[in-house]
């Protein structure tokens, strides 16, 4: 009876929580000029029509394209810096290991907002506003801290005896990172390539503060003045490019739901 109810509850609860994104693919599905208020249920197939128009109207296509750039790129970059640093903190002899990891680590304790002024007075000062690679550079500096978290704990449990025997064969500390500590980190590395993947496909604040060109700002800006500049198009049209613009995350979630896993675990 207990199991019952416990299923019960679960499916309840799973039907509430999907309640919102079932409204927002009725209503995307909705053609623009027949809306007149949130539908419940299906009565028009225009669904791409709004993405027709949304693309053509605010690029959304190129903000995409940035995205995954910035995305993809920053990440990339983060996770190698990241176990580089971790290396060096839990491997390597360093003096005061926890120090140098709440040095690093800090990062990820202050509010983003914080950042912001002057962020946007040191790249207006030297030319990096408004461009693909200060945006790359912004994102990868934001996604260091927390990689490094993810990677550094994981290291933490290699045992210290693969060093100690790697050492007695004359492996260098470089052979020892790529050949020892680089495979046995690799799902940690990948969860945080994930994580900030993820966080940076789904940023709003720093693509609008940073850039302001269409071939420069990233997907949450276009589809921020999609809703503002353009909202006269009416809400189908912005909940359609929504719609979009969720796909590659929830995609990419589904497809590496272990490394999410393994990350929260902190354990190889």
């Amino acid at each position: 009876m207990a199991r019952r109810l416990r299923n019960a509850l679960l499916v309840a609860v799973a039907l509430l929580w999907l309640l919102p994104t079932y409204l927002v693919v009725v209503n995307a599905f909705t053609a623009a000029d027949e809306y007149v208020g949130p539908r419940w249920w299906f009565t028009s197939f225009a669904l791409f029509e709004n993405i027709s128009t949304a693309f053509a109207t605010a690029d959304i296509g190129q903000a995409m394209w940035n995205t995954f750039l910035y995305s993809a790129g920053s990440a990339f970059i983060a996770v190698v810096v990241a176990a580089l640093a971790s290396f060096a903190v839990v491997v390597m002899p360093v003096r005061r290991p926890v120090l140098w990891f709440w040095l690093i680590y800090a990062g990820t304790l202050l509010p983003l907002q914080v950042f912001l002024s002057p962020l946007f007075n040191a790249y207006a000062v030297t030319s990096l506003y408004d461009t693909q690679y200060g945006m790359v550079l912004i994102y990868a500096a934001l996604a260091v801290p927390f990689a490094f978290f993810v990677v550094r704990n994981y290291l933490t449990t290699a045992p210290k005896e693969m060093r100690e025997a790697a050492q007695l064969d004359g492996a260098g500390w470089f052979t020892m990172f790529l050949r020892i500590h680089l495979p046995l980190a690799r799902g940690a590395m990948v969860a945080a390539f994930l994580f900030q993947f993820l966080a940076t496909w789904n940023d709003l604040l720093f693509g609008i503060t940073l850039s302001t060109s269409p071939n420069v700002r990233p997907l949450m800006a276009a589809l921020a003045e999609l809703n503002g500049q353009y909202s006269g198009l009416g809400p189908p049209v912005i909940l359609a490019a929504g719609l979009v613009a969720s796909i590659p995350t929830v995609v990419l979630f589904l497809s590496f739901q272990r490394f999410f896993v393994n990350a929260l675990r902190l354990t190889p």
